[in-house]
């Protein structure tokens, strides 16, 4: 099965072309303010309209962190995305009160550094649709993820879930296919590992990255569990 790719933090519509022509799967849009790819509502309802209608649509992803329900609603109104990802410390009940109210699947983000960080997936096993492990943030970052740093892909040998998952975290075109044959994703996300600066994606290294992806040898990704479509 091919590796299921998430370029995230996109903001314009040359990126998200570029993404779609490279072979990605999923687009990301990160509601953060802090963030130095934010972006509003009404920006990313345009987005997602033309990440839609290319000729290769992708899937769209609304990111967001410890959101009320009122900037949740208004996210979900104006780009109607296909997945909610909770990128905070959203609880396994708050998950599935948003599942059912927004009638979406849900990818929750974990930030992991160690092995028992593994641990913290359990209450949610059955909840989330999906699981996406990224690096916990430097000491001192704003940012929950897309702080280009990256954990130990061995700690992923011993994972054992029945949730798909993606691997995020510092990932770039020259370290993509070790992380894959070393944790064994059939799925990923990447978002500062493509840009030229902060919130700036570069579209030569969404090419080379993507690329990097499609052309690995089978069985690179042996992966435990294939990502939901």
């Amino acid at each position: 099965m091919p590796v299921e790719i998430k370029i995230c933090g996109l903001s314009t519509p040359e990126a998200l072309e570029a993404s779609a022509a490279a072979g990605a799967d999923l687009a990301g849009f990160i509601f953060f303010k802090k963030s130095p790819r934010n972006v509003a509502p009404e920006q990313a309802a345009g987005l997602a309209q033309f990440a839609r209608s290319i000729a290769r649509p992708l899937g769209t992803v609304a990111v967001t962190v410890n959101e009320d329900d009122t900037a949740l609603d208004a996210i979900v109104a104006a780009m109607a995305p296909d997945f909610l990802q909770l990128h905070g410390r959203e609880t396994p009940d708050r998950v599935a009160d948003l599942k059912q109210r927004h009638g979406l699947p849900v990818i929750k983000a974990f930030a992991i550094r160690d092995e028992s960080d593994l641990e913290k997936l359990v209450p949610y096993e059955g909840i989330a649709d999906r699981f996406l492990l990224d690096a916990k943030a430097p000491e001192g970052s704003d940012l929950p993820g897309g702080n280009g740093v990256s954990f130990d892909w061995k700690l992923l040998q011993s994972l054992h879930t029945q949730t798909p998952w993606m691997l995020s975290g510092g990932l770039d075109a020259e370290n993509i296919g070790e992380a894959l044959t070393i944790s064994g994703a059939t799925a990923i996300d990447v978002s500062s590992g493509v840009e030229m600066a902060p919130g700036r994606k570069d579209i030569a290294k969404i090419a080379a990255f993507i690329k990097t992806v499609r052309e690995l040898p089978p069985g690179s990704a042996d992966g435990k569990i294939a990502a939901a479509g």
